[in-house]
């Protein structure tokens, strides 16, 4: 990951997944430039874009990683996975097909995410309400049953979508203070600025300061 170090506090990679022509693409075309694309565009392998989000006194810069769905590119998708704090797991509520694959996108995902990556689930498309094939009830039920977010978004008209982005990290931001994520790994997808570094390094191990879990024990002496 990379950004310039005093634009934001933390770095934050997410990923959308989920099946073709759902809306992945549009979905991080309104977050990032506020715009929509009426005509759909195959996504080839990955897309990249970025915005920044106020959360208390500190910047998240969000770095979001949208993933091709077609099968064909699954295998290059899979390396997107890999130092992901926060998957948003899309599907096309006028799709009942898109909705069935949810749990093979969360399986695949965790297979080879972090342990600590967090959900989202998005029901997109949400102003075809007359081509609707999936009840809201239906996703809030599957996003209850896994203990994850869940948002009715529309990429088209902005429906949500800031919001989603908005408490996914102030989420993460509450899981940051808890000492939930072992910032020294790169791989936990969230990448502190040097000032953040500065800051939480009082103990001179030029990184955040580790917590109970993470402090080397010391050795008794005699």
């Amino acid at each position: 990951m990379s950004g310039v170090e005093e634009n934001y506090d933390y770095l934050l990679k997410y990923i959308i997944i989920g099946d073709a022509y759902v809306g992945k693409s549009n979905l991080l075309l309104r977050y990032a430039h506020s715009q929509f694309k009426p005509e759909y565009q195959i996504t080839l392998g990955a897309e990249f874009g970025s915005k920044s989000v106020k959360i208390g006194d500190l910047t998240y810069r969000i770095q979001i990683w949208d993933t091709a769905g077609q099968e064909n590119f699954r295998s290059i998708t899979r390396s997107y996975y890999k130092s992901s704090v926060c998957a948003l797991v899309v599907y096309d509520i006028s799709s009942r097909e898109s909705f069935n694959s949810i749990n093979t996108w969360i399986e695949a995902c965790k297979n080879q995410a972090p342990k600590t990556v967090i959900f989202v689930l998005v029901g997109n498309k949400s102003d075809l309400e007359d081509k609707r094939e999936v009840t809201k009830e239906e996703g809030q039920e599957f996003a209850d049953k896994y203990g994850i977010l869940f948002y009715e978004t529309s990429a088209k008209t902005g429906k949500n979508v800031d919001e989603m982005f908005y408490d996914s990290a102030s989420e993460i931001a509450k899981k940051i203070e808890q000492n939930y994520y072992d910032l020294d790994n790169d791989e936990c997808g969230i990448k502190p600025s040097k000032k953040i570094l500065n800051k939480k390094s009082p103990n001179g191990n030029g990184g955040v300061q580790l917590n109970n879990k993470q402090a080397p024990k010391k050795k008794k002496c005699c």
